[in-house]
């Protein structure tokens, strides 16, 4: 099956206090982990940005031609219009979306994830579920009908979804405040990846 990948990256970045997308960990800034996961499996990666967008093009131009950034001009609106925007752009038989914050996103859970296509698959670490969400092209259209005042939360809320345990609870850190930041900080120096 022909897979792409959805970057969620238009956010304000406000908990943070930085714009987390070129955050550094370990030599790399957070983005290009979450990229590097997709590249060996994906036939295209789009990353959507829309809150200063062009901090995003230095951080992905030595991608290759997979990699590509498109604008969400309603970026203000929140991450649901970014997800539209994204898998709008989505040409494969089904998709991984994820927020850009999810730097211990590996090609090896993405693989575990794509063992399950032809559903909507999320990793799970105990009870609570974490990123990438891996979800077949139909579901596409459901969710660009949404509502403006939907969420991901609430159309997945709505559907059957494979839950698949991954046993690493990095998984469920993304990057949203200073302190996740130093906690990912020690966690990618720990681990040496």
């Amino acid at each position: 099956m022909n897979t792409d990948a959805v970057i969620l990256a238009g956010g304000y970045s406000s908990r943070a206090n930085a714009f987390k997308m070129e955050l550094n960990l370990e030599g790399k800034p957070i983005l290009r982990y979450v990229i590097d996961a997709f590249l060996p499996i994906c036939n295209q990666i789009i990353v959507v940005g829309g809150f200063q967008i062009e901090r995003l093009y230095p951080l992905v131009q030595n991608c290759g031609k997979k990699v590509r950034v498109v604008y969400n001009e309603d970026y203000p609106k929140g991450m649901f219009s970014s997800v539209k925007k994204g898998i709008s752009e989505v040409t494969g038989s089904q998709f991984f979306l994820t927020p850009g914050d999810y730097p211990f996103i590996t090609t090896d859970i993405c693989k575990l994830l794509l063992e399950h296509s032809g559903q909507i698959v999320k990793p799970r670490y105990g009870m609570k579920g974490g990123h990438p969400i891996l979800l077949p092209y139909d579901c596409m259209e459901e969710i660009l009908a949404e509502k403006e005042d939907s969420n991901l939360k609430l159309y997945m809320d709505k559907k059957q979804v494979k839950q698949v345990e991954i046993e690493d609870e990095s998984i469920l850190l993304d990057i949203d405040t200073p302190f996740d930041y130093e906690k990912a900080k020690l966690l990618k120096s720990l681990r040496k990846d």
